[in-house]
């Protein structure tokens, strides 16, 4: 039986400029980078308030980075939903949708990553708790 999440793998073709997303953009810390024995790149992330990791792979050979449309999101708590948006697309990085607003007050919207992974943004209610209570 499994105990707990430890990270998430994304595999891309771009390292560097992926990076530069998840940090410039997102604001996550990167805790670790090193090639793996079978020759991988890894970058790994952490938001600040949680402790599973995002793992960033750059792997060439298994061949090109295939995104398939809707497959896949990696959703993120925001503490203010319209500051994220200006923050984004000052860097190159628009909403892709959004924001909607829930009938309960919170938000979300989403903006694509270099190599087209979908990130959810969430703004719950102001006192609510878990954002998963409002999805």
């Amino acid at each position: 039986m499994v105990r707990k999440l430890l990270h998430t793998r994304y595999r891309v073709t771009d390292l560097e400029k992926t990076v530069s997303f998840y940090k410039d953009v997102l604001g996550l810390e990167e805790v670790k980078r090193h090639t793996s024995g079978r020759g991988s790149q890894l970058v790994f992330f952490k938001a600040s308030g949680s402790e599973e990791l995002i793992e960033i792979c750059k792997f060439d050979e298994s061949g090109p980075v295939q995104v398939g449309p809707d497959l896949t999101h990696l959703a993120f708590e925001v503490e203010d939903l319209d500051a994220f948006a200006i923050h984004s697309a000052a860097l190159g990085y628009p909403l892709s949708d959004g924001p909607h607003r829930s009938s309960g007050g919170s938000a979300i919207a989403f903006v694509d990553a270099p190599e087209g992974y979908e990130i959810e943004l969430i703004q719950p209610t102001t006192g609510a708790g878990s954002p998963m209570e409002k999805i």
